[in-house]
C-alpha cells in the first residue's frame, strides 16, 4: 500500500471513530450492527494502522451511523 493510500485509510478510520462517538456508540455496538468483528472495527479506527476495507463495509458503516459515505472520506 502506498503512503498516499495509507493516509487515506487512516483518515477514514478517524472519521469512523468521530461519527461513532458522536452517535454515542461503542466499537462493539458498531461492529455488531455492521456485521463485522470487533477486532476489525478497532483496526479500522486505530490511528496508526491503515486498515483496508471494502466499499461494502464502508457503505454499511455509513448506513449504521446515519451518514453518507462521503462523510467518511
Amino acid at each position: 500500500m502506498s503512503l498516499k493510500h495509507s493516509e487515506i485509510y487512516k483518515e477514514i478510520g478517524k472519521n469512523v471513530s468521530k461519527f461513532r462517538n458522536k452517535k454515542g456508540m461503542t466499537q462493539e455496538q458498531l461492529a455488531n450492527e455492521v456485521g463485522i468483528s470487533y477486532s476489525y472495527i478497532t483496526q479500522i479506527e486505530a490511528p496508526n494502522v491503515a486498515k483496508k476495507m471494502s466499499l461494502e463495509v464502508l457503505i454499511d458503516i455509513a448506513e449504521v451511523l446515519g451518514i453518507s459515505v462521503k462523510d467518511l472520506l
